[in-house]
């Protein structure tokens, strides 16, 4: 298989994923679950999805389309790169072991239908957090919990953002 092959091989529907997941359930990886937009990868994204990784076995990335940044109220000009290019480079790096695009505003249903093990989000929420309208809250916390699973918060590197990086490139 090619490098180039292999890095698309990695980009997966939800259906595919539950598929692969069964797969590596049964060698007993553990799956750990992010999201997020990633929309100009930097090092704090490196930072915090390496450290997700090493919480277990297999990293499962699911994305914001292109339509659900959009409704997220990120700014017009947002995203930068499209849902392609962005899940592209995610599939890149060596420790993302797949990578999912999701439309809905939140990724629950796709936290319902994988099942992660572990749930990841940064430190700017709160694994503990039960109300569901606090801005601190995990969306998919309670599901993965119900079925003894873990959330877990990652702390983030200061000084780089998405958004830090757009106004510093307008300045």
């Amino acid at each position: 298989m090619s490098r180039l092959h292999y890095i698309q091989a990695k980009q997966a529907t939800i259906t595919e994923a539950v598929q692969r997941i069964s797969l590596w359930r049964i060698k007993n990886d553990k799956i750990v679950f992010t999201n997020g937009c990633f929309d100009i990868l930097h090092k704090g994204h490196v930072t915090y999805l390496a450290q997700a990784a090493e919480l277990g076995n297999k990293l499962v990335v699911a994305i914001n389309t292109d339509a659900s940044v959009k409704r997220l109220g990120k700014g017009d000009d947002r995203p930068i790169n499209s849902e392609e290019a962005r899940a592209f480079v995610l599939s890149a790096l060596g420790f993302v072991d797949m990578v999912i695009l999701f439309d809905n505003d939140t990724p629950l249903e796709v936290i319902q239908a994988l099942k992660p093990d572990i749930l990841v989000k940064g430190a700017d929420y709160d694994p503990n957090e039960t109300d569901l309208s606090s801005k601190k809250y995990i969306v998919g916390s309670d599901v993965v919990k119900s079925y003894g699973g873990e959330v877990k918060a990652i702390s983030l590197v200061e000084g780089f953002s998405t958004t830090g990086i757009i106004n510093k490139m307008k300045k």
